[in-house]
């Protein structure tokens, strides 16, 4: 006999070998038991026909656990692979598994996936569902699972296999009703049927490669997602019609911010409205951080790899650098400003009346990413960062973090977003010693709690010089974008050796932290595009203005309208082409310009301007300085009520 003890504390002894649903179905009640996916044995995730073979706690997974979801949609992903498989003799099966959002499964397939095949597809998933067939699991001979595949024509599953069990004498494979519906070689848990699985979507397809590798076999991916209850389904597919609607690559071609060109993969082209939105951000960071302390540099963009490999990037990140020749020396482009502005650090004899010292750079860099993961502003070669770094004595790590924390607060409340804050500690590969991570990850802990900010832990996700404190945007329909990275660094300091003179007059070693608050612009646009739908806030909008005159004769007119709001520091358009009026609001509406000012003949007589807002409509007639003045208080507020606006300027004095 074993003894099973449940979370409420009680427990009870039954005979080795017992199955978990066969306990539950004795010991639970049955509403319990229905809910039932899998379970949890000494917090170990099982099926519910795993075996109770010694004393054990033992917990029923329902749908309101947290590790529930991902278990669903991996079990989902199985379906997918049991429909194509079926539909689509001699296919191969790679991979399958949950996401954040879903899932997905890649298959080795005679021509690409269209959308008719998912429709029959998930059709089939749907009968196969109905049939509420089981999904079980099975141990197999190691030897004897390496045959069934190989003689199955499925050479990606033997070498899964190979890989992921050596050493092992028995594999885990788990069926869905029987061998020749569908098998897969899988550790699980599953649910126990088909017939759990309610509410699921396939979404789109693309190409893919065995282990990501361009180099390895091509496969199509096929994406989907479940839930627990259609209505959750139905309100991310609402969210997801509403993403496409936003999508920033659709949104800066129509709005003529950016385009690109297959010559210059990964690098955007800015065109003028772009570029002023971007020249925009970079003057409002500018404006934060000047009255924060800190001093912009420049660095160049190509150095010799001796930088690189004292900074460690040579041997920990060489495969993501742009790598060129020169005079027979090897060279890397610069993939981030760091290793710069620790040479700048040591360029001069440093003391500890020099420190904080406040560096911030945004200069482009390239990183080397794959052509398969590059999209639109999100995933790009080339970008720039609002990238800066504090060097600080060890006794003021407290205070500059507390300080960044407060800035990355106040940009963010300045641009309407929300976030979320996520400690991230020390992955498999870092350099330096154990205790010295520990004694960081301690520091940031201490100034997150004492900034008040909620957060989570990240386990395993810090920079592998140092661990990291990182800030998830949520935008206007729910979804997040990793931003603000605040990263706290002994390790560069004691590879470039770098010192300062201490009130002891005896040289120390300073402490490095890493921060950006956009990230990246390029990503950072992209989230404001989407997050705004492209209607961006007055003080954002590439053009703030459209001046209408309504016929020729309103062109001098005009011209004066344009020559005043210019003059007031605003950012104007004049539409003089010979088209209708309504023709040109239209147009200015579809361009999601905030202002538009209509001239005729009362307004050039009366030296006003007729006023209709973005999305207001007919605000009537106001004299051009009234106009120039309500608007520069908007901008000055950046788009928030006067009392909050008052009360935000306030609190920054």
């Amino acid at each position: 006999m074993v003894t099973v003890t449940l979370p409420d504390g009680s427990s009870r002894q039954v005979p080795t070998g017992t199955s978990v649903l066969a306990f539950a179905q004795e010991a639970l009640p049955a509403r319990l038991v229905r809910k039932a996916l899998a379970a949890r044995l000494d917090g170990r995730l099982v099926d519910l026909t795993a075996s109770i073979d010694g004393d054990v706690t033992l917990q029923l997974v329902t749908p309101d656990d947290p590790g529930a979801l991902e278990l669903y949609r991996h079990s989902t992903a199985h379906l997918l692979a049991a429909a194509v498989t079926a539909l689509y003799p001699g296919v191969q099966c790679g991979i399958g598994p949950a996401t954040d959002d879903g899932f997905f499964y890649d298959f080795v397939v005679p021509k690409p996936f269209v959308p008719e095949d998912l429709e029959r597809i998930e059709a089939k998933m749907r009968e196969l569902a109905a049939a509420d067939l089981p999904y079980a699991r099975e141990m197999w001979p190691r030897d004897e699972a390496l045959e069934f595949f190989a003689r199955r024509g499925e050479p990606l599953k033997v070498q899964l296999i190979e890989e992921k069990t050596a050493g092992q004498t028995e594999v885990s494979c788990y069926t869905i009703k029987d061998r020749d519906t569908f098998v897969d070689f899988c550790v699980g848990p599953h649910v126990p049927s088909t017939g759990r699985l309610k509410a699921f979507k396939l979404l789109s397809t693309s190409n893919a490669y065995w282990k990501g590798d361009a180099r390895n076999q091509p496969m199509q991916r096929i994406y989907g997602t479940a839930f627990f209850r259609q209505e959750e389904l139905d309100q991310y597919l609402h969210r997801l019609e509403e993403a496409k609607k936003r999508d920033h690559r659709r949104i800066g071609r129509d709005l003529g911010l950016f385009t690109f060109h297959p010559w210059a993969p990964g690098a955007a082209f800015w065109l003028g409205k772009g570029t002023t939105l971007y020249n925009a951000l970079a003057d409002y960071m500018r404006k934060v951080l000047y009255p924060a302390g800190y001093t912009e540099v420049k660095t160049p963009l190509i150095f010799n790899k001796a930088l690189w490999e004292t900074s460690g990037h040579w041997q920990h990140y060489r495969d993501n650098m742009f790598l060129v020749e020169s005079d027979d020396a090897e060279m890397g482009v610069k993939s981030m400003n760091c290793p710069g502005h620790m040479l700048l650090f040591a360029s001069e004899r440093r003391s500890y009346r020099d420190l904080p010292l406040r560096l911030h750079e945004q200069t482009p860099l390239h990183r080397n990413e794959a052509s398969g993961v590059l999209g639109g502003l999100t995933r790009v070669r080339q970008f720039s960062q609002d990238d800066a770094h504090c060097f600080v004595m060890e006794s003021q790590i407290g205070e500059e973090v507390a300080r960044v924390l407060e800035l990355v607060k106040r940009v963010y409340d300045d641009f309407g977003l929300t976030y979320q804050v996520k400690l991230s500690t020390r992955p498999d590969e870092y350099l330096g010693e154990k205790a010295t991570w520990d004694h960081a990850e301690a520091e940031l802990k201490r100034a997150l709690e004492a900034a008040g900010m909620a957060y989570t832990i990240n386990e395993g996700d810090g920079a592998f010089y140092g661990p990291k404190i990182d800030f998830d945007v949520t935008d206007a329909i729910g979804r997040t974008w990793q931003c603000a990275t605040i990263q706290l660094d002994y390790q560069l300091p004691e590879r470039f050796d770098l010192t300062y003179v201490g009130p002891d007059n005896q040289p120390h070693r300073p402490v490095v932290i890493h921060r950006a608050i956009y990230g990246s612009f390029e990503r950072f646009i992209a989230l404001l595009i989407e997050h705004y739908a492209g209607a961006f806030p007055l003080w954002l909008a590439p053009i703030q203005v459209a001046v209408l005159p309504i016929a020729d004769r309103h062109l001098e007119y005009a011209r004066r309208v344009v020559g005043d709001l210019e003059a007031a520091g605003l950012r104007v358009e004049l539409d003089d082409r010979l088209e209708k009026i309504g023709y040109k609001i239209r147009e200015a509406q579809l361009q999601k310009i905030p202002y538009m000012l209509v001239v005729g003949d009362r307004e050039a007589s009366e030296g006003t301007v007729s006023v209709r807002s973005r999305t207001g409509g007919d605000l009537g007639s106001r004299p051009i300085a009234e106009f120039v003045r309500t608007a520069l208080d908007e901008v000055a507020l950046r788009g928030r009520s006067a009392a909050a606006g008052s009360g935000q300027t306030e609190s920054r004095r």
